[in-house]
């Protein structure tokens, strides 16, 4: 269970998850492995399935002519992912990470992750879909399937460009999962050193004046320069503005703290924040 998992795929989030994942490697003296996942193509029809639309003979060639192509398609999708793979670790070398292995691999994404989970302290993901507007109502996406099935921090990297954090935002409610975010980030020395901010959105009453009481002396006890907001408004409409007012920040939230079949009708705070926010965001358990 140390080993920085970065997912790669070629698209334009890519060098962002490198440079993210080797910030995170560097932080926490750990060793990074890149991974390259090839998901299955759906397998073609059967000749049979095509019987009278076209002569044998013909339905035969074309077949095998397909089947050829889908070779080739295969071999230069493992040679890109191969390319991709080594151009991941000299990036990271050259940044001064040491401890680097890199691996192409077959497959569902979710199902590799699961795998290697044991090994894993940290996951991280390029985003893969980004929300105009606040809405709760959402359909499962790649990012979302991956923080649902695995128990390992997942860190999801936004933009194609990288910029070291200068402070931590860190999402709290008061809630159970809120307070386990903060012991989790105070047992951790990859945000050790980052000033942070821990931000309630929500009426303000003494309660909520106690739980941020509390949080900020739970990392300030660990170490950390803690400041607290509370503001007025729902999570969704008031974080993400808040974490983008704080420059080059990175956002901490707690994964979901209810049942699957409750954000199937209600919706996700944490869903929804990863959606909207600008910033890159770190998932924890």
């Amino acid at each position: 269970m140390n080993k920085i998992y970065a997912c790669i795929d070629g698209l334009t989030t890519t060098t962002g998850v490198i440079d993210w994942a080797t910030w995170s490697a560097l932080r926490l003296d750990a060793p990074l492995k890149f991974m390259h996942v090839l998901e299955r193509q759906p397998a073609r029809e059967a000749a049979s399935n095509y019987s009278g639309a076209i002569g044998l003979g013909a339905q035969e060639a074309l077949l095998n002519e397909l089947s050829e192509l889908d070779e080739k398609r295969g071999k230069l999708a493992q040679e890109a992912g191969r390319q991709l793979l080594a151009g991941a670790c000299e990036r990271a070398a050259a940044a001064g990470v040491s401890q680097l292995e890199s691996r192409l691999r077959h497959g569902e994404l979710v199902d590799n992750l699961m795998e290697v989970e044991p090994d894993a302290r940290l996951f991280v993901l390029g985003e893969h879909y980004h929300a105009r507007q606040p809405s709760k109502i959402h359909l499962d996406h790649h990012v979302e399937r991956v923080i649902r099935s695995v128990t390992r921090p997942v860190l999801v990297a936004t933009g194609e460009q990288f910029e070291a954090p200068q402070c931590v935002v860190i999402a709290f409610d008061g809630s159970a999962t809120a307070r386990k975010t903060i012991a989790t980030v105070a047992r951790s020395p990859m945000l050790l050193g980052l000033p942070v901010l821990i931000a309630m959105a929500g009426a303000d009453n003494a309660l909520a004046r106690q739980q941020l009481a509390e949080a900020r002396l739970a990392l300030t006890t660990a170490g950390f320069t803690a400041e607290i907001e509370l503001a007025s408004g729902e999570p969704e409409q008031v974080l993400p503005a808040l974490v983008k007012a704080q420059g080059a920040a990175l956002l901490v939230i707690g994964a979901y703290g209810h049942s699957r079949i409750r954000h199937l009708i209600v919706g996700s705070t944490t869903t929804t924040l990863l959606r909207l926010s600008e910033a890159p965001v770190l998932i924890l358990r």
